[in-house]
């Protein structure tokens, strides 16, 4: 972690960025740029604001605060976009699918993780009666949907089940930005569709 000096010098560089970039000439590119560093200003005013409510809220202390923030929507999904989160990605899959279960009971499907290697989640969906096409799409989504929330960092996801296997890419975010800034970035990744 910087130091103070170095943290200060860092913001310094920023508020010149920032000064560059205003004066230059109008263009799609700036106008963009603008819109990107706004979406990041209110999606980090929005998580320091969560844990500051979480911190007076809170009677815990110590681990237990740090998982209370982790386990919080908001400041767990900061946490995640900075690797700052103190679960790894199996521990945050394997909740999430536990978290599950439950839910998928209620349509007569269950699912099993199969498997985490290297970032590639693999699970299986099994239904007791048939279950028609929409109903095991609204499953899959169900599955993506609440693994994605709880692991956006994961590379890849395999859903096997009921009908064809199905499998989905994500490029991480510090694969996009500049490599000097990756290592700030690497938990972070965007869903770019189907892999296959």
């Amino acid at each position: 972690m910087a130091g103070i000096g170095g943290f200060q010098e860092q913001v310094r560089r920023l508020g010149e960025l920032v000064s560059s970039f205003d004066q230059m000439p109008d263009c799609p590119q700036k106008t963009a740029g603008r819109e990107l560093l706004q979406l990041l200003m209110e999606v980090h005013g929005q998580g320091l604001e969560r844990i500051l409510e979480i911190l007076f809220e809170s009677p815990e202390t110590g681990n237990a605060l740090i998982d209370a923030l982790a386990k919080d929507e908001v400041a767990g999904s900061l946490l995640l976009l900075y690797s700052l989160h103190p679960d790894g990605l199996e521990t945050r899959v394997h909740e999430a699918v536990d978290r599950l279960r439950p839910r998928l009971r209620k349509s007569v499907c269950s699912i099993e993780l199969l498997g985490v290697d290297e970032g590639a989640v693999r699970v299986r969906l099994a239904t007791t009666g048939h279950t028609c096409g929409s109903s095991s799409k609204e499953l899959r989504s169900t599955v993506e949907e609440a693994l994605y929330e709880a692991a956006p960092d994961l590379v890849s996801l395999e859903i096997t089940g009921p009908d064809e296997p199905t499998s989905q890419g994500f490029v991480a975010l510090s694969s996009l930005v500049d490599s000097a800034h990756a290592g700030q970035a690497n938990g972070f990744a965007i869903h770019v569709g189907s892999a296959k």
